[in-house]
């Protein structure tokens, strides 16, 4: 079966690409990191699988992700590459085409946002292009799937035609990369290729490399280079040939008109205003205030409120009239009802609004503007021991912490990679919303949208706040650059915009069907049972036990009831479940009956610190098992639990006890 690697700069669309051509779906983003490890898919149209690489921009990786490319070079060496590059930024894409030209493998170039470059007014001669690299050069438009069927006619094509390597001249260099390459052993691998990345000090290549042959000679051959060619930077005299020969085939094949220079004239308008030293974090508030506004008074909340009516209403009904016509036992129809139905359904009704979230953060992201945040947030981030590229998995959090913790791999600065990680949880997650809307809905009411978006920035504050004092303490590193490409301004494609809301919100309706489903009766049962046997008051349960013992402890921030710690144990599992818990051990019908029940126990003041405790405290199940997975370190898992759960009752005794001081109790 034969195998293709895609390759290319980050935020290019090779994920894009990589969707259409397998008829899969990944995250796609109009940011750079999308794809922080390779991806495999099996081709609609040829017996063959297609890789999606993560986005680099050389050979030389720098990243944890860009890694994964090198090493991928180094081990599948028969693989073919689909090189997908930026029409519209072809002077950057193409330092990458010639490494991977001289890696000597079979090579076509997938030439995406074509429509981007015409609309910037840049004209790309294609054919001239194929001759001056002597490989296939296919006009694609990745997100709209655009020329997608003439890449696929190619693609086989190339993998079976013989390879034409480019051979650039690197002058004096060239003895040197001839005498390396004599030391390499024969491979799967181009020698040339290996003597140009060890030139390079590609430490992955040489690591590799040193375990093969006698690199004391290579170590030798590169001491006498940089004597005789006078440079303690070999890699210099490399980079300065291949941009010569990128100018080169630039002038051959550009033409720019006058539309390219009204259209960047345009771009850095928008982006003075969106990116302004003093404006640009406002606006954003503005633009995450009305998400929510929409998400909880215009679109989200009133398609809830219909949903809620069905659920408590004709579903519950139907499901209950069809156990008695079964002769269902009462232990069963309790389970179904009490627990099931009560348990999911009391979650599911969140579902309008967890997706109009999800929509509106999409088609930010699609529009090129969660990029241009992060440079806003750079300054900032650079004086707490971060960089402007951390707050894009925080970002990216604020739907899932899951992928929001393995985008941090596209950070250099180990120290800044781990500490974005243990910051990344305390990003207010989708899942925590049914948790915001329950209560708000009580207690803020006329304010929910503000409400939400005071907890989303709390837990900004709190990150930055720890992320310094962890910069300053125990993790002590040399400051970092922030590079990222900002990427154009786009209108959002619509099938791009309405798949990638249906796969987020995919992800919570799983979720509905498996970790709440078991939460759900897991939870009734427990309240279900006790030392008593089965059928007991919920008082005296197994779940009211395990409650008690926490509402003690909890006592000082607000909400020391055994109903409210044992929300907060089954919140460990997923966020949503917390929700799940209180509707069956308040035994409530429908989200308005729920309301009812707390407005009994909390008040405005118990009820933020509440939530303040649900935005903080232990990072879900599933969030844990990737920061064990990408810190490799039970010491930092164990942290991450710890030192939320400390943040978090603290954060909430302030509130608690603060509010109480002024009066607000």
């Amino acid at each position: 079966m034969a195998q293709f690697a895609l390759a290319g700069n980050p935020n290019i669309g090779k994920t894009s690409l990589f969707n259409i051509l397998t008829g899969t779906y990944e995250y796609v983003g109009n940011w750079s990191g999308v794809t922080v490890e390779k991806k495999v898919g099996k081709l609609r149209k040829h017996n063959g699988t297609l890789i999606d690489l993560p986005g680099i921009y050389s050979l030389n990786p720098m990243t944890a992700d860009e890694t994964v490319v090198t090493h991928f070079l180094l081990e599948e060496g028969n693989s073919t590459i689909l090189n997908i590059v930026n029409a519209a930024q072809l002077k950057r894409n193409l330092y990458l085409t010639i490494q991977l030209l001289e890696y000597e493998k079979p090579l076509l170039i997938a030439l995406n946002m074509i429509d981007v470059a015409k609309n910037n007014g840049i004209h790309i001669n294609t054919k001239k292009l194929e001759t001056l690299l002597h490989v296939p050069v296919v006009p694609i438009i990745a997100r709209t799937g655009w020329g997608r069927t003439e890449l696929e006619e190619q693609l086989q094509h190339t993998a079976d035609q013989d390879v034409s390597p480019l051979r650039v001249n690197y002058g004096d260099l060239e003895y040197f990369i001839e005498q390396i390459a004599g030391l390499i052993p024969d491979g799967h691998i181009s020698k040339r290729w290996l003597a140009l990345q060890i030139i390079e000090n590609n430490e992955t290549v040489i690591s590799t490399i040193r375990e093969k042959c006698s690199f004391e000679k290579v170590e030798s051959l590169l001491i006498v280079a940089q004597t005789a060619l006078e440079t303690d930077d070999l890699e210099k005299i490399i980079r300065k040939v291949r941009n010569d020969l990128i100018h080169s085939i630039i002038e051959e094949i550009e033409e720019v008109t006058e539309k390219n220079q009204q259209k960047k004239l345009s771009t850095e308008k928008v982006d003075a205003l969106l990116m302004h030293r003093y404006l640009g974090m406002p606006i954003f508030l503005v633009v995450m205030f009305l998400i929510f506004k929409a998400t909880f008074d215009w679109i989200g909340g009133p398609l809830s409120e219909i949903l809620d009516g069905l659920l408590s209403g004709p579903i519950t009904d139907w499901i209950t009239a069809g156990l008695s016509v079964m002769g269902a036992s009462s232990f069963l129809q309790s389970l179904v009802i009490d627990g099931i139905v009560a348990g999911v359904g009391g979650v599911l009704v969140f579902i309008p609004q967890i997706f109009t979230l999800f929509l509106l953060i999409s088609l930010i992201e699609d529009s090129g503007y969660m990029t241009r945040v992060a440079v806003v947030m750079d300054k900032l981030l650079e004086k707490v021991g971060l960089n402007g590229k951390a707050f894009i998995p925080m970002i990216i959090g604020f739907g899932c912490n899951v992928p929001g913790v393995m985008a941090a791999r596209t950070i250099e600065q180990p120290k800044e990679r781990l500490l974005t990680i243990l910051l990344t949880p305390l990003m207010s997650c989708s899942a925590r919303l049914p948790v915001y809307t329950l209560f708000a809905g009580i207690f803020f009411a006329a304010n929910q949208a503000l409400l939400v978006l005071s907890l989303y920035v709390l837990g900004i504050v709190v990150a930055l706040i720890l992320a310094l004092i962890f910069s300053k303490t125990m993790m002590k590193g040399e400051p970092s650059m922030f590079i990222v490409e900002l990427p154009p301004y786009r209108m959002p494609h619509m099938q791009t915009l309405f798949r990638s809301t249906w796969e987020k919100g995919k992800g919570f309706l799983r979720k509905a069907g498996t970790i709440i489903f078991a939460g759900s009766v897991m939870i009734w049962f427990l309240s279900y049972a006790g030392p008593a046997g089965f059928d007991v008051e919920m008082s005296d349960s197994y779940l009211a036990m395990l409650g008690n013992f926490l509402g003690t402890l909890f006592a000082p921030l607000g909400f020391g009831t055994w109903q409210a710690g044992a929300a907060l144990i089954t919140g460990f599992l997923a966020k949503e479940v917390v929700v799940s818990t209180m509707n069956i051990i308040y035994q409530a019908p429908d989200v308005a009956s729920l309301q009812v029940v707390i407005s009994q126990h909390f008040t405005m003041l118990k009820a933020y610190s509440f939530m303040a405790f649900i935005l903080l405290y232990v990072p879900c199940l599933a969030t844990v098992g990737v920061i064990k997975k990408e810190t490799e370190s039970a010491k930092w898992t164990w942290f991450s639990i710890l030192y939320g759960l400390a943040i978090a009752y603290v954060l909430s005794l302030i509130i608690y006890q603060g509010g109480k001081l002024l009066g607000l109790e």
